[in-house]
């Protein structure tokens, strides 16, 4: 089995430089999936209290050489608070992490990745849910699930602050011109622009429109069932599909984030680790549709490398030379369904089926993503956010539907919505709160009132879409992983139920289960793979190396595709992230292309034999490949 070695130099609290420099490493191998290294406090530094709620931070300084996440453990005599870290690769960095995260759990974020992480200069810090008292610290300790191959991770100067002390600390530059991590190499990284317009010409002499045999809507040919000019859904012969607008059977394969940047680095206050900065003034686009940027190449301090590689590649007339190459690459590469996140204008302008998501509901605003349903106009609202997004989209053949909301953070996790409700500031919806409680306050009357709340916000969306159009499906709100039960039985008023599923497949079971409640049919809105390396995470399920990501795809889109009411399947997302990570953070390898607009054959040559298959798999013709991927 690989190891992990962890260095750790032990300071002399509050001292840091003269006294650490003396100090010898303590060298730590890690074994086997799953290992930890925990430390009594007065090891790793003899003048650490054991109470350290007075305290604002744990900082320390480390160094690791790869981006797989590892656990941050505190020991309390009431229990292990736990935090995960996601560090820089190959680059020494002061971390500062805020105590009150291993303390309280966050309650601020309308989805579950903005409640459920945060982002420091030189890593970012994924919330556990394992909080409590901090008064009686003992021991530390540090544990990497699955480690791939040996990896190094050194800590120094532990020690508590008041205030946040976060750097990076070098070497520097991390990253080059292109948008790649200096510190890791790999094989094509590219070194000179001439390297990235070779293979840039390579890729488009080899792009051709497979021979998928499918509709220009993306439905497969040789199937036929009521044509309506809309897209639907329908229950044939026990399997539900989509039907495409010209009544060909559709699943749908997709994938999200498709556009003309990748999530924006995070640059401001990091300029010096940043070879150059792209040039926003030349990467900016003419108006584009209510709810769109118009400069994609930059917003606020932060920029885009991945355009500034499209301008590279393409000149000055780049964004339409880049929608044309991403509709010949979908074409190419089995996939029918521009996701969301994706560019506005593509899937109208270009006649590929796409879905929209919608927003106006309040959710931004709202208490844990709970809009306040009882404000006096908030139906006006709603109403009018409708007909802004849906009215001009009601006759666009190619739209498949809407998503109404993206991963609540709040099921499961109902008290504490009540909680935050009724200790917050004065609304509405807190008035309607104190008044049902006045009845009678027990925890179910609690989860009571939230299930009431939200069955109350989707009838109100719900109604105001299909007013503003009355020809495109409801696809839902995509929940995270699944809901409570009781939550899945009061989404009513749904064409299709979503949820995202990030795993190493789609659990049937789940899925069974939403389908004897619900009797609709399902699609996942987002899953992924990747694989730690070029100064990128590997998101939320880590693969060995790329040529394992293309397995587990084919593993899990052909494994749910054999479910009867499963009909798609979105990839999460189109581009890596930065490196340096996006707004919270998150620096993932999960694109079909990387930052230099390259492709990852390995994940594209999976695509394309999966699509081949999905009509038969679904159909229950063929049974789905049964090789798992290696994640370690």
């Amino acid at each position: 089995m690989k190891n992990l070695i962890f260095y750790l130099s032990i300071p002399i609290f509050p001292l840091l430089t003269a006294c650490s420099a003396q100090n010898k490493p303590v060298i730590v191998n890690f074994e086997g999936t799953l290992s930890e290294k925990k430390w009594a406090i007065n090891e790793l530094n003899p003048d650490l209290p054991s109470d350290w709620s007075p305290f604002g931070f744990l900082t320390f300084e480390m160094n690791s050489s790869t981006t797989q996440r590892f656990d941050l453990r505190l020991y309390d005599s009431a229990g292990t608070r736990r935090l995960t870290i996601q560090p820089f690769q190959g680059a020494w960095v002061r971390a500062s992490i805020p105590l009150i995260h291993f303390q309280k759990r966050n309650t601020k974020g309308m989805d579950m990745a903005a409640i459920g992480k945060t982002a420091r200069p030189g890593y970012w810090i994924g919330f556990s849910g394992s909080v409590g008292t901090i008064n009686h610290v003992d021991s530390l300790g540090v544990l990497m699930r699955q480690p791939i191959g040996n990896q190094t991770l050194e800590i120094r100067n532990v020690h508590l602050t008041m205030a946040a002390e976060d750097t990076i600390l070098g070497p520097t530059p991390l990253v080059d011109e292109f948008g790649q991590w200096i510190p890791a190499d790999w094989p094509g990284k590219a070194k000179t622009l001439e390297e990235l317009k070779t293979a840039w010409n390579e890729e488009e002499k080899s792009l051709q429109s497979d021979n998928f045999n499918v509709s220009k809507y993306g439905g497969f040919l040789g199937t036929k069932a009521k044509a309506t000019g809309f897209f639907r859904v329908e229950n044939i012969d026990g399997k539900w599909w989509f039907v495409d607008p010209e009544g060909h059977l559709f699943f749908s394969s997709g994938s999200t984030g498709i556009g003309p940047r990748s999530e924006f680095a995070r640059i401001q206050g990091r300029e010096y680790i940043f070879t150059s900065i792209p040039p926003a003034a030349e990467l900016t686009l003419p108006n584009q549709p209510s709810g769109t940027s118009s400069q994609p190449a930059r917003r606020g301090g932060n920029y885009s490398f991945y355009t500034w590689n499209l301008y590279r590649r393409f000149g000055s007339d780049w964004y339409q030379k880049w929608m044309d190459m991403t509709v010949r690459r979908m074409d190419s590469w089995g996939l029918n369904t521009i996701g969301n996140w994706s560019d506005a204008t593509l899937g109208g302008s270009h006649r590929k089926a796409y879905v929209a998501t919608l927003n106006g509901w309040g959710i931004e605003t709202g208490i844990m993503g709970m809009p306040d349903v009882y404000a006096p106009d908030y139906a006006s609202n709603v109403d009018a956010s409708a007909a802004r997004q849906c009215a001009p989209r009601k006759d666009d053949p190619y739209l498949l539907g809407y998503f109404i909301g993206n991963e609540p953070p709040w099921p499961n996790r109902e008290s504490e919505l009540v909680n935050v409700i009724l200790t917050g500031e004065e609304t509405q919806m807190q008035t309607e709160l104190k008044k049902y409680l006045a009845k009678g306050d027990t925890p179910e009357r609690r989860k009571a009132f939230v299930y009431d709340t939200y069955s109350k916000f989707i009838g109100i969306v719900n109604a105001a879409i299909r007013k503003h159009d009355p020809n495109h499906l409801n696809l839902g709100i995509r929940f995270g992983g699944s809901a409570p039960d009781d939550i899945i039985k009061a989404s009513k008023g749904f064409d299709v139920f979503s949820l995202n599923i990030y795993g190493y497949s789609a659990n049937q079971n789940t899925l069974q289960k939403i389908y004897d409640f619900t009797g609709l049919p399902i699609i996942i809105g987002e899953f992924h793979f990747g694989t730690p390396g070029r100064g990128l995470a590997p998101g939320l399920a880590q693969t060995r190396n790329q040529e394992e990501r293309g397995v587990a795809y084919r593993y899990y889109v052909e494994n749910a595709a054999a479910h009867p009411a499963l009909i798609g399947t979105h990839w999460f997302q189109w581009i890596d992230q930065p490196s340096t990570g996006r707004n919270d953070g998150e620096n993932y390898n999960i694109g079909f292309l990387d930052v230099t607009d390259r492709p990852y054959p390995e994940l594209i040559n999976a695509s394309k034999e999966t699509f081949k298959r999905l009509l038969d798999i679904h159909s229950g013709k063929e049974p789905p490949v049964s090789r798992k991927a290696l994640t370690q």
